[in-house]
């Protein structure tokens, strides 16, 4: 068994780092040569204004009186610059949103595993390729940038982490901290020769990062007055900013000034998914090479925005988030970053069509230049024969569209020229995505092929373990032919010498490699294989379709859980029609109402609506109430008891039921401190985390017997579930609980179908006990039930009240008993552990069916794992290395 479960566990790691290594591996390569734009360019200098967590409807819409929200940014749409939408990529989060904004490129998945703070790999910036670049603003964004950046050239100021609190009294001192450092920053400039010099040459950077917006949303809403004064501010002190600029620089006209947000917010205060709110963010430009404002009588969108806006009349031009940083290059005259997959806006660049022209020309060698890396590498572990090449661009291609382009610049034909780059681009595109997802095929295959392999051998041990095929019958065991053993041998050599001819990283050997031990120990067991077809062969036909399609039916809803929730509320609506289909009916009617009643419940979760909700504290303190009414009925059983008054049983219980109602109180005051914008009180703080501690161990101290030791994880958990919670979800584990206990008897009425034991009580039942294991039985069908049973109340438990993979369905304020600094990892590890709170619970009430129905534990596990590894095979194929967390997240959940 040892060896089976060391086997298990390696092909479960490589399964799941393969996802990683097919999937979601970094999309950049290096090697390229910088390009850049070989005419002058426009601007000296640009400043780039971020406004963290900006909605584009937010700026651009006007107040209730008429009047603009946002009046100098409105002025300069109207009189000065170029305006339009900037569509983000999902995931809609702080880091992502900054790559593409000053290195072109998506962010890709590998960076959530840093936080958003550090380079999971290298790339290349518009800071970087800047001569001198000056920040302020959050360490969390500007950091990453300056440790990317070669050379000492790029300056950043940042305030302190605990900043970040979203519990503080006023967070838009964190947009007026940078507003007054920078200032500060141009009035030491006149008395500082070196750096009033490095002010003044060219292809200079300013960043001003502003995260008050974004935290006063994630703390108030985007809809609270909060967020909207914020945006009067952040356009205040643009304003003031610019005028400090000019006046610096003397008005000399080579300023380029560009306004963005790296996302939106969703009216609940979030954000990492692809909702509108969250993907359409405003983009402001003016100055040195930006087109004036164009006046229209008609405009090519076909959303309502421009007349809710008052806009229509002034040309919209939107962009894609990473065509910023080619505009922001070509503004200043620095090379376009190395990783750049942004296409140059040419409709906002206010000078010659050469100069567009040749910008143009400039972008789509820069992108060619990354097509013909990718190309090569790929080419070089290939084998020569095997090797499939982009078919829509050849070499060929490639030359005839640069020459013919040169040409059309030559004879002064700049929109042909300019239209025959952009094809250029779309194809080079194209096939980076081809060559950075070439082996895709293949090392899904393989993998795949182990992973069946593995799950094929798990069944055949289950049923060769605890299944009497051969009905007494003596039977000879064959030991496996030398042939056998050599045809394997000799698949794991051909496989060997062919990834090393193509040099092939070490992982391919073991996707590629695995499955040949693991069909070699299935094809072993062929006569369990042959027992098992012949056995199979006696089932009437009509109760083995009616078994499979039933097994098949469990296994999909159970997969389409994961996506569409009011899926579990269809299982758990079954679940409650179960005793009334069975003899459990007549037998246990009380037992039977409750588990229908319970069921018919706990399906209401997954109906109820994970994003979007507004906080409610009753619900919360009702939850508390209706833990703490068992207890006292516990409580009043302990006293009546003939022991000492006061016996460590009883004091225990005691201190249990005062963790839940201090957890309530500190539920309650933090959430009326907030409110009154007095922050996270101490005590409230350090209450929370005792709490939260004290949890994890006290339930190791109660009874052991079954009953009582339940019981008091319910308590446990719940006091720390409660300062968790901002509404409805806190009932969710009481519900579930009450349905675990239930479920304890329901089997416990089950077993007595097939005569195993005599009924034993649930409180007659010890943890501690050691089952002798000649009293485990064989395995029955209603075990394959209980198996089941398990995986569906699991992914209930995930999924009940959230979607774990989707940091939008959990409120920020779930956590703030505990903390309102922003703090990714440790707000991250108190969320998950919310969620682990319903899945433990589970699990215990899983270990008491063990128990009471004498099952062995090896065979349960074994069952569980097979109906894991096929919902597992499901999610292989449908894992998603684009779009939001919520899609990324479900399909790695």
């Amino acid at each position: 068994m040892l060896l089976f479960f060391i086997l298990g566990l390696f092909v479960h790691f490589v399964f799941f780092g393969s996802i990683f290594d097919i999937y979601f591996t970094s999309p950049l390569v290096h090697g390229m040569t910088p390009q850049f734009t070989p005419l002058p360019p426009p601007a000296k200098r640009l400043v780039l204004f971020v406004a963290d967590g900006l909605r584009a409807d937010a700026l651009y819409e006007l107040e209730e009186n008429g009047d603009s929200r946002a009046p100098f940014i409105r002025n300069i749409i109207t009189h000065e610059g170029s305006w339009g939408i900037s569509h983000t990529r999902v995931p809609t989060e702080s880091r992502p949103g900054h790559v593409a904004l000053l290195a072109g490129f998506y962010e890709d998945v590998s960076a959530v595993a840093k936080g958003w703070k550090e380079n999971p790999v290298e790339f290349d910036s518009l800071i970087n390729e800047s001569k001198y670049t000056w920040s302020w603003g959050s360490p969390d964004i500007l950091t990453m940038f300056a440790k990317g950046a070669s050379g000492d050239h790029v300056f950043t100021y940042t305030y302190d982490a605990d900043n970040e609190d979203f519990g503080a009294h006023d967070v838009t001192e964190l947009d007026t901290w940078v507003f007054d450092k920078v200032k500060e920053f141009f009035h030491a400039a006149r008395n500082n020769q070196s750096l009033f010099s490095k002010l003044n040459e060219e292809k200079i950077v300013f960043f001003l990062h502003l995260l008050g917006i974004d935290t006063n949303g994630h703390a108030h809403r985007p809809s609270s007055r909060d967020y909207k004064d914020n945006i009067k501010l952040v356009d205040a002190g643009v304003r003031e900013m610019v005028s400090v600029l000019e006046h610096f620089y003397g008005n000399d006209g080579k300023t380029a000034f560009i306004f963005t947000s790296d996302h939106g917010m969703t009216d609940w205060g979030a954000h990492g998914a692809g909702h509108p709110s969250e993907t359409l963010t405003p983009f402001v430009t003016w100055g040195a090479g930006i087109k004036y404002p164009q006046k229209v009588s008609a405009q090519k969108f076909d959303d309502v925005f421009l007349k809710e806006w008052e806009l229509e009349s002034w040309k919209r031009h939107d962009v894609r988030q990473a065509d910023i940083a080619p505009l922001m290059a070509s503004l200043i005259g620095v090379p376009f970053p190395l990783n750049s997959v942004g296409i140059l806006p040419i409709d906002y660049l206010n000078n010659t069509d050469l100069f567009k022209a040749e910008s143009m020309f400039t972008n789509a060698i820069q992108i060619l230049e990354q097509f013909k890396v990718k190309m090569t590498q790929k080419k070089e572990v290939t084998l020569p024969f095997l090797f499939i090449p982009f078919k829509w661009l050849p070499e060929s291609k490639q030359l005839n569209i640069l020459r013919k382009a040169r040409s059309y610049i030559r004879q002064r034909k700049y929109d042909e020229a300019v239209s025959l780059c952009k094809e250029l681009i779309h194809l080079a595109l194209k096939g980076l995505s081809y060559y950075h997802t070439y082996d895709r095929f293949f090392l899904g295959i393989n993998v795949v092929l182990g992973f069946v392999g593995w799950t094929s051998y798990a069944s055949l041990l289950i049923i060769k373990s605890h299944f009497n095929l051969t009905k007494g019958v003596n039977r000879e065991v064959k030991k496996p032919s030398h042939l056998l053993s050599c045809s394997f041998i000799a698949i794991g050599v051909f496989v060997a010498f062919f990834l090393l001819l193509q040099g092939c990283p070490w992982t391919y050997y073991m996707y590629c490699l695995l499955p040949v031990p693991i069909w070699y120990a299935v094809l072993r067991e062929f006569q369990v294989i042959q027992d098992l077809v012949t056995l199979l062969l006696t089932f009437p036909p009509s109760h083995f379709v009616g078994y499979l399609l039933v097994f098949t039916l469990g296994i999909e809803i159970l997969v389409l859980s994961f996506f569409y929730r009011y899926m579990l509320t269809a299982g758990l609506l079954a679940f409650a029609g179960w005793p009334f289909i069975t003899q459990l009916w007549t037998r246990a009617k009380s037992i039977s109402l409750s588990w229908s009643f319970f069921s018919l419940l706990l399906a209401v979760f997954p109906l109820m609506p994970v994003v979007g909700r507004e906080p409610d504290i009753f619900l919360v303190m009702g939850a508390g109430l209706l833990v703490l009414l068992p207890s006292l009925c516990v409580l009043t059983s302990l006293l009546k008891r003939k022991d000492s008054f006061l016996n460590e049983e009883l004091l225990l219980h005691l201190f249990q039921m005062l963790c839940v109602a201090l957890s309530m109180c500190v539920m309650y005051s933090t959430h009326s401190s907030l409110l009154k914008k007095q922050g996270l009180p101490l005590l409230n703080q350090i209450v929370s985390w005792i709490i939260l501690a004290s949890s994890l161990v006290l339930p190791l101290l109660s009874p052991t017997s079954l009953f009582e030791r339940l019981f008091s994880i319910l308590l446990s958990s719940m006091s720390a579930y409660i300062l968790l919670s901002t509404g409805y979800e806190a009932l969710f584990p009481l519900v579930l609980s009450c349905l675990m206990f239930v479920w304890i008897e329901m089997e416990q009425e089950t077993l007595q179908q097939h005569g195993v034991s005599h009924k034993q009580k649930v409180t007659s039942v010890q943890f501690t006990c050691n089952t002798d294991i000649a009293q485990f039985r064989q395995l029955y069908l209603d075990d394959l039930r209980r198996a089941f049973f398990l995986v569906f109340f699991l992914v209930t438990a995930f999924f009940g009240t959230g979607n774990i993979a989707s940091l939008n369905s959990f409120d920020l304020a779930s956590v703030y008993c505990f903390l309102t600094v922003f703090s990714p990892f440790m707000m991250g590890a108190l969320m998950m552990w919310k969620i682990l709170i319903p899945f433990i619970l589970v699990m215990c009430a899983f270990e008491a069916v063990q128990l009471t129905t004498q099952l062995s534990s090896k065979s349960l596990f074994l069952m569980v794992l097979v109906i894991s590894d096929i919902m597992a095979l499901h999610f292989f194929f449908l894992v998603k290395d684009y779009g939001s967390w919520l899609d990324i997240g479900t399909s790695l959940s």
